[in-house]
């Protein structure tokens, strides 16, 4: 079973900048499986934040990150990074990444109930 595995969390200052790293654990490629960020906060609903397609690396934010974050691909690495620049208190919380398996159109979903794997998260917490 796809196990995922993220890093690169911290604790930044607001307006700073994060590179999250999404990997797989054991000998799966991660190119095959479109890939999902998200965010968990205590007591809220666990949040989309960003996507990228296994067929044509299509990409899709939500509105709060859209000119801030940027995902992107590195299949030599076999990993999928989540940028973060001008980070803001309100993005404070654990990220994690997820995958599923597409067909050969891009879902463009970031809906976490249609994931099938996923990480332990990584906290991200930004403050002064």
């Amino acid at each position: 079973q796809l196990q995922l595995v993220e890093s690169g969390g911290g604790l930044v200052q607001p307006g700073g900048s994060l590179r999250l790293s999404c990997a797989p654990a054991g000998g799966f490629t991660l190119g095959d499986y479109a890939i999902g960020w998200f965010r968990q906060v205590p007591g809220k609903e666990r949040e989309g934040v960003s996507y990228i397609s296994s067929v044509d690396s299509s990409t899709y934010y939500t509105d709060s990150v859209k000119g801030r974050f940027t995902i992107s691909r590195e299949d030599a690495k076999n990993t999928v990074y989540l940028q973060m620049n001008s980070l803001k208190p309100e993005d404070t919380a654990v990220y994690l990444c997820a995958a599923l398996s597409e067909g050969i159109v891009p879902t463009m979903t970031l809906n976490p109930y249609e994931y099938d794997y996923w990480g332990q998260g990584t906290q991200v917490t930004v403050s002064s």
